[in-house]
Formats: C-alpha cells, structure tokens, sequence
C-alpha cells in the first residue's frame, strides 16, 4: 500500500502576460484568456534549467526525516538528448547513488511517475517524484507560433510517496499510451513545438473521462462522489469538458492554468501542491503526447 505524503512546487519569478505574447502573435490579450483561460505564464530565467527547477520542487516537498531510495524524474523538455536531468537532480539534492529515472513524457509524466513510483515503494521505500518543464524555450521563437506560444509555461512539481502511512492512501491506478497518434504533439530535436491542436483537444476529451471511469471501476468507487479532481492544466474548456462527461460540477476541477498556463508534465504536480488535496478522495489524471495519458485515484488517511 503506498502513501502520497506530500507535494511541492517551484515557478520561476518571470511573469509572462497575454499582452506581450498577443503582440507578438497578432492576436488580441482577451482572445487569449477566452480560448484557453489563461491570463499569464511563468517563463524561467535564461540561466534557470530544468534541473534547477525540479531541484527546488523536491525541497518544498521531502519530509525532515525522508530520504528517497528512488527518483524519477519526468520532463520533455531536457536540454540535451542524454543524460536527463534525474541524475543531476538526486545528486544536488544529496541522494547520490540512489538510482534516478527519467520518463521524458510531456504533460502525463506526473501521473505515469506517480503510478510507477507507487508500484515500485514496496522495493525501494520513498520514493521521489519530480516533473520540471521548460516550455518556454520550445515555445519562445520568432516567429512564435499562434497557436501553441500563448500556451505554456515553465515550473516543476513534487511528491513524496511512501509506505508510511500519512497523507493518501493510493487505491487505483490506470496507465495507457497509443503510439498510433504520436505525431500528434511532439517536439522534434530541431524546431519548435508541434501539435495538431483540434486533434488533441479530441483526443483528450475521449481519453481522459474514460480513464478516470476506468481508474474508479478498478477500486469500486464512483467518480461522482470525488470532490476533487487534480488533472494536467492543459486548457480550461478541456477542464469543463471533462466535468461535463464525468457528470460532475465543473467547480469541482481544481484549475490555476490561469496564471501558470500549461507547464507540461509539471501542470498536475504543481495543482497539487497548491490544492491540498481535500475530500475523502481526490483523483490525479494527466493526458499528453504519446499518447500517453493515465489516472491515480487516493482516499483521505483516517
């Protein structure tokens, strides 16, 4: 039985509005809130890296008597092909031959990670997960791409998971990935972010209700009676969709995509720890390229 004990978060300082991105789109500050329900972003320093980030989150996040013996880090936006930043982040936060895994798996790592990181406690005991995005350098080109540069935002989440009790108890979890639909979203070596974006937003309007159902069946209980759900922030209509299918009332999908907007694989980590989970349960859900997308269902300790 695994235990979610804590999250963490960390968000550059750099405050990105919809006025400067709309300048540069050809679009207009309240087109952009309308369509995607942000109103700014958080853009990292040029110095700051994705190690540098999910170093951070992990602080906020591990217990005084906590440490990890794994770590995996999710990120899709690591500067170089290898290694990936999960070695670098265990070795400065002092975990130094604990073994670090990196699953670059855009906007559904955090659940993929906490999925995983739940199976493999019983073996390695805390586990440490950590999802750092740096979209911005993806999407921060000239020209900047309409449809994708007023989307997202850099920032990194955390969770401790544990055998120890405290926290939430995890009782369901649910992993698929389609590589039929790979090019879907996708960030070549050279150029800049790609996503067919109607299709997306199709896919994960299907996807994501049916996981969560899924997720729920597993364990006997029933979405409806969740009073939180915490999914990647991809967009705010995608969140009502959501709700609308699950039955749900929208209010009921915790949201600060808009004043992070869409930070990757780091977006549910980063609802989290800003949401503290409440309710008896709480749902995790993330979709993103792949496709890969997932559900993890907790219940409140007693």
């Amino acid at each position: 039985m695994a235990w979610l004990r804590r999250f963490g978060s960390y968000v550059p300082e750099r405050r990105v509005g919809n006025g400067e991105i709309a300048a540069r789109i050809g679009k207009d500050a309240a087109w952009i809130q309308e369509m995607t329900g942000i109103e700014e972003r958080r853009w990292a320093a040029d110095g700051e890296s994705v190690a540098d980030m999910g170093v951070e989150a992990a602080r906020t996040c591990l217990d005084g008597d906590a440490r990890p013996g794994l770590v995996l880090v999710s990120s899709g936006t690591s500067p170089r092909r290898f290694p990936g930043p999960a070695a670098v982040v265990a070795q400065r936060l002092g975990l130094a031959g604990v073994p670090a895994v990196d699953l670059p798996v855009a906007s559904a790592g955090a659940v993929f990670a906490m999925a995983l990181g739940c199976d493999l406690s019983p073996v390695y005991g805390d586990v440490l997960v950590v999802a750092s995005e740096k979209m911005s350098e993806a999407v921060d080109r000239e020209p900047m791409d309409p449809s994708s540069g007023m989307l997202f935002g850099d920032g990194a989440g955390a969770c401790l998971i544990s055998q120890r009790e405290g926290g939430w108890r995890v009782v369901s979890s649910v992993l698929h990935s389609d590589g039929s639909m790979a090019d879907l979203i996708q960030l070549p070596l050279r150029g800049g972010f790609a996503m067919d974006g109607m299709g997306a937003i199709a896919a994960a309007t299907r996807r994501i209700p049916a996981v969560i159902q899924e997720a729920f069946a597993r364990c006997g209980r029933d979405p409806k009676d969740t009073q939180q759900f915490v999914l990647h922030q991809a967009n705010q209509n995608l969140l009502v969709r959501v709700a609308r299918a699950l039955e749900v009332p929208a209010e009921r999908m915790y949201t600060n995509i808009r004043r992070y907007g869409n930070t990757s694989s780091a977006s549910m980590l980063i609802a989290a720890a800003e949401a503290g989970p409440s309710g008896n349960l709480v749902c995790f859900a993330g979709f993103g390229a792949g496709l890969h997308w997932g559900a993890v269902v907790a219940e409140q300790a007693a």
